[in-house]
């Protein structure tokens, strides 16, 4: 049931998540006020897979928009939604393609293609984090995170008889949906000028990421920048 009504909260959230960069946007100085701060958040993350044979990490880039609501004296409550987020992993083998049951390219003479195989998924991530201001600017932050996939692939990237060539092989439905794991997180908010803040955030998943292949585990590195926006002296929660 509570798995149900996660899902239930996460499809509304993702229906939405265009509309709100728009309102966030538009009604950012409507919405802030002494106790909440909203704006955008976005950055660059590595994002990697457990449990397969490579390890390579897939640079990825992600924007969305979070609320900071004061809760009392340092203590605030982070939240909101990376609208355009990406996990995944690079360099795939062999080995880790016919785990997953995708396609090797080979050509006419049945050798392999050279080229770059990469797992590619879109997210919706909702953090839910506990923030503590540690001293003047500097702050941690740490949590769940939940994320509701709608779209995985297998890419390949090849360059084949002087043309490049990108295969996608979906495979959506091999992976679980919901995703769930612990955040940890530092920042700094810089205290001149408009209040933007520069963070870095681990994030570990606790669920599976394919159906079938046990041990599984996303995982990414993010780097983001918050800028809030209408926000000024008055409505800044974290001076």
């Amino acid at each position: 049931m509570l798995k149900r009504l996660l899902l239930i909260s996460l499809v509304f959230i993702s229906l939405t998540a265009q509309s709100q960069i728009l309102i966030t946007l538009l009604l950012g100085d409507k919405l802030n006020s002494p106790n909440l701060e909203f704006g955008l958040e976005g950055g660059v993350n590595w994002a990697n897979i457990s449990g397969l044979e490579t390890n390579a990490f897939a640079q990825k880039w992600n924007l969305g928009f979070y609320f900071d609501i004061k809760i009392k004296n340092n203590w605030s409550f982070y939240t909101g939604t990376l609208v355009k987020s990406n996990l995944g992993i690079d360099d795939l083998t062999h080995n880790d393609l016919d785990a997953l049951g995708v396609k090797i390219y080979k050509d006419n003479n049945g050798d392999f293609l050279l080229g770059d195989y990469s797992h590619k998924m879109n997210y919706f991530l909702v953090p839910a984090l506990l923030k503590y201001k540690l001293r003047k600017g500097i702050y941690a932050e740490l949590g769940p995170q939940f994320g509701l996939m709608y779209k995985s692939w297998v890419e390949f990237n090849s360059d084949y008889e002087g043309s490049d060539a990108i295969i996608k092989e979906y495979n959506t439905d091999a992976i679980n949906k919901i995703d769930a794991g612990a955040m940890l997180g530092f920042g700094y908010k810089f205290q001149k000028g408009p209040g933007w803040s520069l963070g870095v955030k681990y994030y570990y998943g606790f669920v599976d990421v394919y159906k079938n292949i046990s041990g599984t585990k996303n995982s990414s590195i993010f780097i983001k920048l918050n800028i809030p926006i209408g926000a000024n002296k008055k409505t800044d929660i974290n001076k």
